[in-house]
């Protein structure tokens, strides 16, 4: 299994908590910057642990702060081999902590610069369907919805061919329009992940959220899709590795 979104350096005892991910069965972990310290600090973790590989770019909270204007230091942070995608980045007009303005100058820069690298993009996207919608609409790259929460989303995710990533808010018991959404999201296009250390699923919520969790969101979505976990499992490996070209990147 493969937890495609994990912010490692966010996460008390990163190594044991790998250790308990490979335990789980879960061998892969794409570790995820939101800014150019955590970018530095995932691909030090990638660098030093098989199987975890690095998404790196600034998020949107961070788009009023002096990372927005080092968006060029990604450039080569991101030509690192272990280095699978640009981002997170988006927007997010529910918490605002920036203008949508300044959210918006510092994603189409990282869209830029994935266009650039061919690398796909990790998009955040909350209370911003049409914005994102319409920010996305001249990227031709490979995207990939992280923690799918806004359903009016969907329809232009599936016309796109986006990817679309569950996390463990699907798992919440009021939850249903997600899991309704997961039905609708084809096979070769659903992922899973776990945003640890945050949105534990619901057998563990409360705890700070880790790789090993997957498992869950994994059953939930099993569940909502009517299919087999283990059917489900291998086939987002597949997705995983397709969508972050990862068959190309040395373990």
């Amino acid at each position: 299994m493969i937890d495609t979104h994990a912010h490692l350096d966010a996460c008390d005892e990163p190594e044991a908590i790998l250790d308990r991910a490979h335990a789980a069965g879960v061998t892969r972990v794409v570790t995820v910057g939101t800014g150019i310290d955590s970018c530095r600090a995932a691909l030090a973790l990638a660098e030093s642990h098989r199987g975890v590989f690095a998404a790196l770019g600034i998020d949107p909270h961070r788009a009023a702060t002096a990372d927005a204007e080092r968006v060029d230091e990604l450039r080569s942070l991101l030509m690192h081999p272990r280095a699978v995608a640009v981002g997170e980045t988006g927007l997010d007009d529910f918490h605002r902590f920036a203008t949508l303005e300044q959210q918006r100058r510092v994603f189409q820069a990282q869209l830029t610069l994935a266009g650039e690298l061919r690398k796909p993009v990790v998009i955040h996207s909350r209370a911003a369907v049409a914005e994102t919608a319409e920010q996305l609409a001249d990227f031709g790259g490979t995207v990939v919805l992280h923690c799918f929460s806004e359903p009016g989303l969907l329809p232009v995710a599936l016309e796109r061919g986006y990817y679309v990533s569950f996390a463990g808010n699907v798992t919440f018991p009021k939850a249903a329009e997600l899991r309704e959404a997961a039905g609708h999201v084809p096979a070769d296009r659903i992922l899973v992940e776990t945003d640890s250390p945050y949105l534990a699923p619901q057998p563990v919520r409360g705890r700070p959220n880790e790789p090993a969790y997957v498992v869950h969101t994994i059953s939930a979505l099993a569940e909502a899709r009517g299919e087999d976990s283990a059917v489900l499992a291998a086939q987002i490996d597949v997705n995983a590795t397709e969508a972050f070209g990862l068959s190309g990147v040395p373990e």
